[in-house]
């Protein structure tokens, strides 16, 4: 018997290729390296391999090297080059905030020793040593390598691995804050759940459309579905389990529960990370099931989708304006664009002409410029500190753009991106998507999205107006964190937190917040950490005062590109556009 080899489009799938190769060299770094040459080390190879698999994505793409790869399991089309030149620009643009080591001293946001027990004595052994994790710039490739190949699947089984992939690393990553550690693998452990119980769904959503066609393959479930053969409830079931896996990654409602806890728990770079990288890689997953694999249902899926943008843009816009730190602001801010990107999934609309905008093309138009706005708002939100770390609260906002307007005028230019104010990017973003919404027949739909994205824009505007106009707000007195050693003031309720642990104040219902004694604990066994920790990089501030913390370069350039992006797309969207009306079409 005679076993044929299969046989691999080799150049055709190296970007993937080279982002899992520097992801496994990573690791091997890890293990031969000596702990002092580790940082560099990774940081060298892992913007490497991005620069590497971007220089050859470009060149495929350039090159119209197209077509099912990988035994049909792997789809590379335009929209694939797309969203893989996406993600690699903004994860090269996260991982900027990942090399950030001049606001914490001389040492990384990230936990010194994973494994030790928060307050620990090998915890404390760790700070002193003043050890990191470089482990997390493999672990951000992983992930990145999952997001390409979840985007690219033509194959569910082969879509749920890349979930799998994409989704192990964030997990841990999530749970390696160096400060707040308690609700950093409060967080970590939170989004673990979520999201396997998530997969599970998939997993069996998956199931069941085999069962209906007899294959995992996207284009032959589109055949199944066109000759109607089967029973109806294995296609409907199916169809539900894998909607709600892919769902929960876009966090859309009523799968969004997880995205507050997570994005205010997790390293701040972490969350620019997830909020920009993994939604597009859950869109653009969520675009090729249902236009490739489900279109022959499509008058089944329109109404829930359309009824799912409604409740999910409705939801983030109202429990954004309820909030008052701005990581959870942002993170309900996610939530709302989830909300207006299934708007133009629900349109389902074709292009008609030159000028004419897909569905697909105006979603992938609106990751890009979601995805650099949301980068550039968490760099900024990495650089707001007072002397004990980040000042997330939006009352310690106040008044900042008198003092730093430059860095507040960023944060604003981001701000107005989200709001879809005319000479940014988020403008040209929501006219794609309401426009391919109303060519696909949904008015009310657009309409509804109006008026909500009209009530979103309050909560954007009013942080710009504490910027600018408020009046700086007193603090409340600071109590000290009694561990047997001198700790540093925590303040009990102005959202400052405290070195190496968590705020002091009472926990706050729904947040995932911690209480109040176990947050103590965690301030008094982590203060050991700012007595070692350098001060030469924090700003000169006194008890309570906020102000913006000193950089390395990497940060500042991300801001920057975030900021530039932002504008040039909203200025001349033009190149951008025709882009993604190139890239509006999928291979089956």
């Amino acid at each position: 018997m005679e076993i044929t080899p299969p046989s691999l489009e080799y150049a055709r799938l190296m970007p993937l290729i080279v982002v899992f190769a520097g992801a496994c060299l990573g690791v091997l770094v890890e293990a031969v390296t000596p702990r002092s040459a580790r940082w560099p080390v990774q940081v060298g190879l892992t913007f490497l391999t991005l620069l590497v698999a971007g220089a050859l994505t470009v060149s495929g793409w350039s090159a119209g090297d197209v077509g099912i790869s990988a035994l049909g399991s792997v789809a590379v089309d335009l929209p694939t080059y797309f969203v893989w030149t996406a993600l690699l620009v903004l994860g090269a643009l996260s991982l900027l905030l990942f090399t950030e080591r001049r606001l914490n001293g001389g040492v990384s946001a990230f936990a010194p020793q994973a494994a030790a027990v928060p307050g620990s004595v090998d915890e404390e052994l760790a700070i002193r040593a003043r050890t990191e994790h470089s482990e997390v710039y493999p672990l951000a490739l992983f992930s990145l390598f999952g997001m390409m190949l979840f985007a690219a699947a033509g194959d569910l089984l082969v879509m749920f691995v890349a979930l799998e992939i994409l989704s192990l690393p964030l997990y841990l990553v999530c749970a390696l804050a160096r400060r707040r550690r308690l609700l950093s693998q409060e967080a970590g452990l939170k989004y673990f759940l979520l999201g396997a119980l998530a997969s599970a769904f998939f997993l069996y959503g998956v199931a069941m459309l085999y069962g209906y066609a007899g294959s995992f393959d996207l284009a032959a479930l589109d055949a199944a579905i066109s000759a109607g053969q089967q029973s109806t409830w294995l296609l409907l079931v199916g169809m539900a389990g894998v909607s709600i896996g892919l769902l929960f990654k876009v966090a859309a409602v009523p799968f969004h529960s997880w995205t507050p806890d997570v994005y205010t728990g997790a390293p701040t770079a972490v969350t620019a990370f997830m909020a920009s990288c993994t939604k597009i890689a859950a869109v653009a997953a969520l675009l090729r099931v249902f236009y490739v694999g489900l279109g022959g249902l499509r008058w089944d899926w329109q109404p829930l989708m359309a009824l799912l943008a409604v409740l999910t843009m409705a939801v983030g816009a109202l429990l954004a304006i309820t909030q008052t730190d701005v990581k959870r602001m942002l993170a309900y801010s996610s939530i709302t664009h989830a909300g207006f990107m299934l708007t133009a999934v629900t349109g389902a609309s074709l292009s008609s002409g030159a000028r004419d905008l897909s569905s697909v093309g105006a979603t992938l138009f609106y990751l890009v410029a979601y995805g650099a706005a949301s980068v550039g708002a968490f760099a900024v939100v990495t650089l707001i500190r007072d002397r004990n770390g980040e000042a997330s609260s939006l009352d310690d906002w106040a008044g900042l753009g008198r003092r730093h307007p430059w860095l507040a005028g960023a944060f604003s230019v981001f701000m107005l991106s989200f709001a879809g104010i005319p000479l940014t990017s988020g403008f040209i973003a929501k006219v794609s998507v309401f426009e391919s919404a109303w060519s696909g027949g949904y008015a009310w739909l657009v309409v509804v999205g109006v008026v909500l994205s009209l009530l979103a824009a309050y909560f954007y505007l009013r942080v710009i107006v504490t910027l600018f106009f408020a009046e700086p707000r007193p603090r409340a007195a600071a109590v000290t964190a009694d561990a047997g050693t001198a700790g540093p003031d925590v303040g009990p309720s102005s959202g400052a937190e405290p070195a190496g642990g968590a705020t002091a104040e009472a926990a706050e219902p729904g947040t995932g917040a911690l209480s109040l004694a176990t947050r103590r604990d965690d301030a008094a066994a982590s203060a050991e950490e700012t007595s070692v920790t350098s001060t030469a990089s924090r700003p000169e501030l006194g008890a309570g005062e906020v102000g913006v913390g000193r950089a390395g370069v990497a940060t500042y350039a991300a801001v920057a590109v975030a900021v530039a992006l932002t504008v040039v797309f909203g200025l001349v969207p033009g190149p951008l556009l025709e882009l993604a009306l190139q890239a509006s079409v999928f291979l089956r």
